[in-house]
Order: structure tokens, then C-alpha cells, then sequence
């Protein structure tokens, strides 16, 4: 098993380093389970790490909507990570022809302030959010590669970790217990035109369900999440594709403003 997911891993590293479209992974590499495609994500954490990517700084939560898990085959979110070399502040700048298909995802990012270790209880909504020290407004970067969306499946968008290519991070709100994610809204700015809007609640119901699933998931590989970690908890509007020269700005009610330069 670890021999085919050390193979599997190098598979999808060597497909991203060549900036290739993305293809499913071929069923000679594949293990059949969901223990087994993460052990291939870890396997490719290892190699992004050892070429540059910097430490493993926190995790993305992704299909985190029925439409888009039916799509890739599949009836749960999934996971990924996210590194310390691609997180940047709002604003920055970012170049087109880094990506193969560059998009951006809107949604409400948070910062540990706390572990949170698995007990003899699965964790809830109201159980983590006493570990939440700050949320922010964020873009997700992504990289599809230009992957057919209908023939790609959730197994091989894991192995790839989940196309995350960076976050874009907004400033930090250290009190978010006032806010209510239910009424506030978040919009997708594109050169000065709205062209997506939604509730910061629309990813899994609320932003504290994303990370209490997440927190579940690593229980499950008997993984804790540590203290300081930053975890995205899914897109509030649908992936929006950029062009150099767009300005793109998120907007999100009582987390302000995050935004990108393409270039």
C-alpha cells in the first residue's frame, strides 16, 4: 500500500510540475478507499514541501456543496492543505501564467487558537468554535488545469489536493462572536461589476460546520488540528475564472474587503 501511494503521489506531482491538464489518476494507482487517497495526499504534501511549497500551514475544506459533490461522484467534502508559501495578505498580485486555469473562491477562513484533539465525542459546531481565535475574508486560489469537470472524480481531486494553489487572506476579525454568518452576505467584485454574491453561511450551513467535519475527518486518521492553523471552510459562490489585468475583490459583511491584481 505505501509503495503504491509513494507511486501515486509522484504521479500527480510530476503531472502538476508539467503544468499538464488534469486527468483522472490511472486505476493501476489507485486504492480503492478513502484512507488510501489520502495517503497518497499526504504523499504529495511531502514532495510539494520538498520543492519549495514551505510548511503545511492549515487545511481547505472542498465540495462543500451537494451540486458540486454529485458532480465529482461522490456524497461528502473532502480535504486539503494548504502551505505557507502560498498565503499572501489582501492586496496582492497575482501572475496568470503561474497557473494553468487560475480561479478564485470566496469564503470565510479561520485561525486556530487551540488544538482541537479528538475525545470520546465527535465535534460539533458549538464544540469548536471556542478554538477559533480570528476569521478573515479569503479568496482561495485555484488551479484546475483545466480538468473536464464532468469526468473527473472526487478520488482524484484528493490525490491532487483538491487543486488548492494559495490563499489570499483579509484581515483578521478577533470578534466574530457577533456576527451573524446566517445575514451576512459576501460579493465577488470583478473589475467593478458583482458577478456572484451568497451568505458566509453557505458552505455546509456555517463556517464552525465546515471545521467540526474537518475536525471529524482527522479524528478518523487519528489527526489532530493544531493551534494556529488556518483553515478555509469552503467557497460561497461558485468558481470564478480570471484574466490578466482583472481586479477582483471579495467583500464580505463585517469581515471587509480581500482582493487580487492579475497580471
Amino acid at each position: 500500500m505505501a509503495e503504491l501511494a509513494a507511486r501515486a503521489a509522484r504521479h500527480m506531482f510530476d503531472e502538476r510540475k508539467a503544468r499538464a491538464t488534469f486527468h483522472n489518476l490511472p486505476d493501476d494507482l489507485r486504492s480503492g478507499d478513502e484512507a488510501g487517497v489520502y495517503a497518497i495526499q499526504d504523499g504529495l504534501h511531502g514532495l510539494l514541501q520538498n520543492n519549495g511549497a514551505g510548511a503545511r500551514a492549515g487545511y481547505k475544506i472542498a465540495l462543500s456543496t451537494a451540486t458540486m459533490q454529485k458532480m465529482l461522484g461522490t456524497d461528502r467534502p473532502c480535504m486539503g492543505a494548504l502551505f505557507a508559501n502560498s498565503i499572501w495578505p489582501s492586496p496582492c498580485t497575482l501572475g496568470h501564467s503561474d497557473y494553468v486555469h487560475l480561479g478564485m473562491e470566496c469564503e470565510v477562513a479561520v485561525r486556530l487558537g487551540a488544538d482541537l484533539v479528538p475525545g470520546d465525542t465527535p465535534f460539533t459546531r458549538a464544540s469548536v468554535a471556542p478554538a477559533v481565535a480570528t476569521c478573515h475574508a479569503a479568496f482561495e486560489v485555484i488551479d484546475d488545469r483545466d480538468a473536464d469537470y464532468g469526468a473527473s472524480d472526487a478520488f482524484s481531486l484528493i490525490a491532487d489536493n483538491c487543486w488548492n494553489a494559495g490563499v489570499v487572506l483579509g484581515p483578521e476579525v478577533s470578534d466574530w462572536q457577533t456576527i451573524d454568518f446566517g445575514a451576512s452576505r459576501g460579493s465577488l467584485i470583478v473589475n467593478g461589476d458583482e458577478v456572484a454574491s451568497g451568505l458566509l453561511s453557505d458552505a455546509m450551513g456555517h463556517p464552525f460546520e465546515a471545521l467540526a467535519w474537518l475536525a471529524n475527518l482527522m479524528a478518523e486518521r487519528g489527526l489532530m488540528i493544531e493551534h494556529g492553523a488556518l483553515i478555509m471552510t469552503g467557497s460561497i459562490v461558485p468558481t470564478t475564472f480570471v484574466q490578466p489585468g482583472d481586479q477582483v475583490t471579495y467583500r464580505a459583511d463585517n469581515l471587509g474587503d480581500v482582493s487580487a491584481r492579475i497580471v
